[in-house]
């Protein structure tokens, strides 16, 4: 699971990333604003931890650009102001949650199971068989039609191609694949996921090299997009 930590004290930055890092998730951070609203937009996030006051654009303003991308990430907003119009204003922006410093360690990390959890239930979820285009994909037994007729993919095709459809029209980074598909233990090279791809476009796409369908999204990953 990946989080966005947003927080421009670095020794508040640094004690959180150390502590979700040990909960074993995979933390980007930032203290700036502008760096913030980059990252959200190129690459996926499972939640985003999320300060009020930063540096060139505030965390409200933060909140907003990225739901109007993404409805699904969960995010708490971490602030120093207790007043109600401050958390109205937070939540009527799309947060999901606000904690006010100095809060809790154990309670934000709580906050944060709790979130992550929530959303991977609202994950979408696809059919055992899956039709774009003129092609079909079955996932429980791996047989798929493509540009060149009957197939059948491998198990790590067949998973691959199964996290870029659950997350379509979003980037998956390459080192989100490689945590889904491969796991913690066996990393293979960033290259061998550009080749599974390249092997859905001969599959699945009429131009391969004009795709339609298999995305690239330069120096993060790739994005599954369906018209």
């Amino acid at each position: 699971m990946r989080i966005l930590l947003v927080e421009d004290e670095e020794n508040i930055r640094s004690i959180i990333k150390l502590n979700l890092e040990l909960e074993n998730y995979e933390v980007v951070e930032t203290g700036n604003g502008l760096e913030a609203i980059k990252f959200s937009q190129e690459q996926h996030f499972d939640l985003i931890i999320l300060d009020v006051m930063l540096p060139e654009v505030d965390g409200f303003s933060i909140c907003e650009q990225v739901r109007l991308k993404n409805s699904e990430v969960g995010i708490i907003m971490l602030t120093a102001k207790d007043t109600p119009a401050d958390r109205v204003q937070g939540l009527k922006r799309g947060a999901d949650d606000y904690l006010t410093k100095p809060f809790n360690l154990e309670e934000l990390l709580l906050r944060v199971n709790n979130l992550i959890r929530r959303s991977q239930k609202q994950t979408r979820k696809i059919e055992e068989t899956y039709s774009f285009g003129k092609n079909q994909v079955n996932f429980t037994t791996y047989d798929a039609i493509g540009q060149q007729g009957e197939f059948r993919l491998t198990k790590k095709e067949a998973m691959l191609l199964k996290l870029l459809i659950e997350r379509k029209d979003e980037v998956v980074s390459r080192q989100q694949i490689l945590q889904s598909v491969w796991g913690y233990d066996v990393y293979p090279s960033t290259r061998t996921i550009d080749n599974f791809i390249l092997a859905f476009r001969k599959y699945f796409e009429e131009d391969p090299k004009e795709p339609q369908f298999f995305k690239s999204v330069r120096g993060v990953g790739y994005r599954f997009v369906v018209d």
